[in-house]
């Protein structure tokens, strides 16, 4: 049986991989789905200190606190930075790396220059700069279509730090952290917008880590029996 932690990704908690959660550990798999500081379940602890290098520190020290190793460790969208960093602090308590429709870059907004367009809707409250306020049409920007998903994730969403979202991922044990094995799930929304690294997906598709999910961004929401099914795959790899 493996273990997973799961990390989610911008206004995301822990909460968005209940499906996916479920269905693992009815396989008799352990599943962590820790939520970052500032968002979701720990959303009263947003401040203007809040930044990627927090975010790290959080996974970084579950798998440390936990003493948990050979983790398959999971991050959607901007989570899969996280995740990154994590690994480049602790990467002796991880067996594998998934992007889970996660693009790449120094930072989140290199990797998807549109969120800058986001950052004119956002706002300062309390003296955090914050983007992604909870509405309809982001969900469906998040690619989720089904009513009751919708119902049960417009109340949970929470607005993202802008400050994690702009600092550059720095990584200090790149050699270590490229030799973990490291597999990409991607979402057939996010591959047509050609969001993701041309490179990167030609190296996992040539080394047969590379499956493509017909979904939207969110596919841990709409489609939790096929990411399950490939996590499950891949632990056993």
């Amino acid at each position: 049986m493996a273990t997973y932690v799961l990390v989610h990704g911008a206004g995301h908690g822990g909460w968005c991989y209940r499906k996916v959660t479920r269905l693992l550990e009815a396989e008799g798999h352990t599943v962590y789905a820790p939520t970052l500081a500032g968002l979701g379940d720990r959303s009263h602890l947003v401040s203007p200190d809040v930044d990627l290098d927090t975010h790290i520190t959080d996974v970084a020290n579950l798998l440390f606190y936990e003493d948990l190793s050979d983790v398959v460790l999971v991050g959607h969208s901007y989570g899969g930075t996280v995740i990154q960093g994590a690994a480049d602090r602790v990467g002796d308590r991880v067996g594998k790396l998934v992007f889970l429709d996660a693009p790449e870059g120094r930072s989140q907004v290199e990797a998807f220059p549109a969120l800058l367009k986001e950052r004119e809707n956002g706002r300062v409250v309390d003296g955090v700069e914050l983007v992604f306020f909870p509405s309809e049409d982001l969900v469906r920007f998040f690619g989720v279509t089904d009513p009751e998903d919708i119902a049960w994730m417009l109340p949970r969403l929470t607005p993202h730090p802008w400050k994690s979202l702009e600092q550059p991922l720095v990584l200090n044990n790149r050699p270590a952290l490229e030799a973990i094995p490291q597999y990409r799930i991607v979402s057939a929304t996010s591959l047509a917008l050609g969001i993701h690294n041309e490179d990167l997906m030609a190296k996992a598709r040539a080394e047969g880590r590379f499956w493509e999910i017909d979904s939207g961004h969110d596919l841990m929401i709409s489609a939790p029996e096929a990411v399950a099914g490939l996590l499950t795959e891949i632990a056993s790899a």
